[in-house]
Order: structure tokens, then C-alpha cells, then sequence
């Protein structure tokens, strides 16, 4: 029987409020606790947020991706995990910052059957379920990006990559938005809020799995420039291409060509 995805999602999303309670201020957010599998530092908050969702998913037929342990188990389901994206945000205070889980049937990007983000600032829940639709908190999204970029958002945005980047889209996009998670920013473009989206250094599906469901559940288009096609790519911890996404393919093209240019 196919497990409730949804119910499984809400309930890691209460298991990481409680950690987020526990762990109220940067003293115990910030300390360095070990090395993640992605190659990144291990916080307090990421390690404690992590242990409670991999707990509440182990007794499931799941092999679990996720970013700080790799991956565990050989089940039926392929469960991919970032338990806070955004953590920088989290670990400061910063009310922008989310769980994200995709579960998919294979090991790619096409694989991916559903999709669960939770905006822990506004307390948004967004889903998608493959050929079933997009929706937030409950409702199918319906406003659309506009047909020229209007507000672009970078995401993965130390200042040298800002500095060494954002020149390149004068003139493809007008006005530039930095928010600090890149799984809430592609929900953001599913929704209509924003017109196109770049990463700014290679992704991981942790990063990306759940929220690209959002955006190609609209009909949008988001792209693996250095790697493609986006849909083959493989659900581990591979940092493989940079992202770009936009509501239409041209206006998506326009955003991988000027994020490879030179």
C-alpha cells in the first residue's frame, strides 16, 4: 500500500518546529556538530532537524537521500531530503527558510511522484503531485509569471558569486531579488510571484527534487544548463549544474545562456 505522503510530510514538519523550539537562537543553532555528506558543515539545527525526519521516515519501504547522512536504505521509495533549506536564514533568524521532501518510484528527476515544501516564516505548505497539479495550502496555483522577467531571484548567492554573475543578466531580467532558499524561491515561480530563478552554483537534488515538481507541475520550465536533461538527472548528492527556470522555455533559455555565458 502506498504510504500518506502528506501525512508523513506535515508530521516531519511538526517534528522540526519542536527542533527549531529546542534550539531557539543562534547559541544553539550555529555549532559546528561534523561534516555532512554534501561536503557542506553540519550545524546543531541541521543535524537535529535532520535525525527527527529521518526517525519519522525509517519505518517506511524508503531509501533515504538526504543532506547531511547521504543516503540510507534500499526501499521501494526513494525519499529525498533537505530537513531546513535555508539554513543560514534559520540559523540567524531570518523568517525565510523550509523543509523540503520529494518522494519518488526511480532514482531521477522524472521519478518524482511528490512533492512537499513548508515555508517555516509565512507557514505556507506547498504540494505537488505528478499529473495531479500544484497547489498551496491546499488550493491550485493559478497566476502565472509574467511573459518578460520582470523579478529575477538568484539563489545560492555568496558576494563572488553575485559580484561575478549578476552583470550577465543586463538586460534579460529587470529587477533582482536574493532571498536564501532556493526550494521556497521555485515555489515562488510556481506561484507567479517571481518570473525566473537561478542558482548561481551547482545544485543537488536535496536543493531542487520537491520544488521542481511544483514548477513543471505548472506546465513552467527549469533547466540543468551544464547537465542535461533536467529529467534524467540523478536523485543523490551530486553537485552537477547550476539551475535555471522561467515560465516559459525561451525565457528559460535566455536565463541558462546568460548564466554560461563566458
Amino acid at each position: 500500500m502506498t504510504p500518506d505522503w502528506l501525512s508523513l510530510c506535515r508530521a516531519a514538519r511538526g517534528d522540526v518546529a519542536r527542533v527549531l523550539t529546542e534550539l531557539p537562537g543562534r547559541a544553539e543553532r550555529e555549532p559546528v556538530v561534523g561534516a555532512g555528506e554534501g561536503g557542506d558543515d553540519t550545524t546543531a539545527i541541521d543535524a537535529a532537524a535532520e535525525q527527527v525526519i529521518l526517525d519519522r521516515f525509517r519505518g517506511e519501504d524508503v531509501k533515504l537521500v538526504s543532506e547531511e547522512v547521504g543516503m540510507l536504505g534500499n526501499g521501494q521509495w526513494t525519499v529525498v531530503i533537505d530537513p531546513i533549506d535555508g539554513s543560514l536564514n534559520a540559523k540567524r533568524g531570518i523568517p525565510f527558510f523550509s523543509i523540503s521532501i520529494a518522494v519518488a518510484d526511480g532514482d531521477t528527476m522524472d521519478d518524482v511522484v511528490f512533492g512537499y515544501v513548508h515555508d517555516y516564516g509565512t507557514g505556507e505548505e506547498w504540494t505537488a503531485t505528478r499529473g495531479g497539479g500544484a497547489l498551496l495550502n491546499g488550493r491550485p496555483l493559478t497566476e502565472r509569471p509574467k511573459d518578460e522577467l520582470e523579478i529575477l531571484s538568484f539563489e545560492a548567492t555568496t558576494l563572488e558569486y553575485v559580484t561575478e554573475n549578476a552583470a550577465r543578466f543586463t538586460g534579460v531580467a529587470h529587477r533582482l531579488r536574493i532571498m536564501g532558499s532556493l526550494a521556497i524561491t521555485l515555489c515562488h515561480l510556481a506561484a507567479g510571484r517571481v518570473d525566473g530563478v537561478v542558482s548561481l552554483k551547482a545544485a543537488r537534488s536535496v536543493d531542487i527534487a520537491a520544488a521542481q515538481l511544483l514548477v513543471r507541475e505548472r506546465g513552467f520550465c527549469i533547466q540543468l544548463p551544464e547537465a542535461p536533461p533536467f529529467g534524467s538527472a540523478p536523485l543523490d548528492l551530486a553537485a552537477r549544474s547550476r539551475v535555471a527556470a522561467a515560465g516559459s522555455e525561451e525565457l528559460c533559455r535566455s536565463l541558462a545562456t546568460a548564466l554560461t555565458s563566458g
